[in-house]
């Protein structure tokens, strides 16, 4: 309960920056009295945040389909112990740690999945540690920012978009259905999920799923296809999805691609096309559907394709078929694009008001940014040719063999794609400012090259 003690976030990759970026830019109390309205000063402008990204170990929805839950529960835990520890590695070729890091004073799980997996544990390992310290996850917090956009006995419904192991613990849909009665909702609400296999290991570049470099189908894709029996490409469908193949973005083995035998997703903005048609499609065959009203995104990595899912939206409404529209009687025009971040970055500042924990005199800039890597000093540890834990062995592994797989380093060119760190710059401009001034002045930061800096 030290008040000048850092925020700790965590998420399976870097697609929980943009929870961090909803409690950077959030401003909905006045700083000086805690009293509601905006004094257009960050809520949180005086506060120290320490971010961990487990992009070793994602994507973590995947865990639940391989039927590895156990390990990813391991994982969540010892991201918890990270950010309460004060040991980090400076580099990946580093065999001794470092000691100076902060630990936590409370923690924001900005991970659906790990939010739907792992939260119960979290809670109770804090629990048996003694310490007082909230833990936040995104699933309530995003429930109930969906159904604020209801009126008490409205009919609609709600598309959930998440990850398959999110999807697979029903952490949204039982979520939203006690939150629903608990707050008196008596209109037809219904609930339709799309697992968005392939949307997050886009954004991140994931090479399973997305490759950049490749001008033809590969064997080893694991998105969606015209022979994926989980996520089928339908041909019947190719006019709605309208993908786009221009630059490699779909990958196809004829150049004529109405004769595609094989058909590979190779751009995040397709993986958005295929998801969004294919959650109209259920909701469309569907028995007495209610028209779609909101989207909430569960997973930290879709808020960066809002503007995508948004333009895709506006072409469903507007497509026909001989003269009608074939979704307009089965979606708003203008759906709610739904981000949980928001009402976490409430539900922290409530919590932080009521114990006092606000830091006096800390600085945001001082926030650090740490990323987990392959820790090729363990023996039993498995990479490939760019140096990323194998599909086979990641998901190969078994829980209660506690070792050390990954290390925990500060973001830099050499762990961030200069793709990815664009997308920071572009979609969330201000916490990229952060990211880039723990590079350039942390004492954690020093030891490094001017040509790994984040500038």
């Amino acid at each position: 309960m030290e008040n000048t003690l850092p925020i700790g976030v965590f998420d399976s990759g870097t697609g929980g920056l943009t929870v961090l970026d909803a409690l950077v830019k959030f401003d909905k109390y006045n700083n000086e009295n805690k009293e509601k309205g905006s004094d257009k000063i960050p809520d949180f402008n005086s506060e120290k945040f320490i971010y961990l990204a487990d992009q070793a170990n994602m994507p973590y929805g995947n865990y639940s389909s391989e039927k590895k839950t156990d390990i990813l529960i391991e994982h969540i835990l010892k991201d918890t112990q990270f950010l309460l520890s004060n040991k980090y590695y400076r580099a990946a070729s580093d065999t001794v740690f470092q000691q100076d890091k902060e630990p936590v004073k409370s923690i924001v799980i900005a991970c659906n999945t790990a939010t739907a997996y792992g939260s119960e544990f979290i809670r109770e390992f804090i629990d048996k540690t003694g310490i007082e310290l909230k833990v936040i996850g995104v699933i309530d917090a995003g429930a109930r920012g969906t159904l604020s956009t209801f009126e008490k006995e409205e009919n609609g419904s709600i598309g959930v978009m998440a990850t398959v192991g999110t999807i697979q613990s029903k952490g949204y849909e039982n979520t939203l259905i006690r939150i629903k009665d608990n707050l008196g909702y008596t209109g037809d609400i219904q609930i339709f999920n799309q697992g968005g296999h392939g949307i997050a290991e886009a954004v991140d570049e994931e090479p399973d799923f997305i490759d950049k470099n490749l001008q033809e189908p590969r064997e080893d894709y694991r998105g969606p296809s015209l022979d994926n029996q989980n996520f089928k490409i339908d041909k019947t469908l190719m006019n709605i999805y309208n993908f786009d193949f221009d630059h490699n973005k779909m990958l196809c083995d004829s150049k004529d691609t109405d004769d595609c035998q094989i058909l590979q997703i190779n751009d995040s903005e397709n993986y958005v096309r295929y998801h969004v048609v294919s959650l109209l499609e259920k909701i469309r065959n569907s028995s007495n559907p209610q028209p779609l009203k909101a989207i909430v995104l569960g997973c930290t990595h879709y808020p960066y394709l809002t503007e995508e899912i948004t333009k895709v939206l506006d072409e469903l409404y507007n497509y026909k078929a001989n003269g009608d529209y074939i979704y307009r009687d089965f979606m708003v025009k203008n759906v709610a694009i739904v981000d949980p971040a928001v009402n976490v970055a409430d539900e922290l500042y409530i919590y932080m008001k009521e114990k006092n924990l606000f830091n006096p005199s800390g600085n945001m800039m001082n926030s650090e940014f740490y990323i987990s890597v392959p820790n090729i000093a363990n023996k039993n540890v498995q990479v490939d040719s760019i140096g990323r834990f194998p599909y086979e062995y990641k998901y190969g592994r078994n829980e209660g063999e506690i070792q050390e797989y990954v290390k925990r380093l500060p973001f830099s060119k050499r762990n961030i794609s200069q793709g990815t760190l664009e997308r920071f710059k572009n979609s969330i401009p201000e916490t990229y400012k952060l990211v880039k001034e723990f590079n350039r002045s942390n004492p954690k930061t020093k030891y490094l090259q001017k040509s790994a800096r984040i500038e």
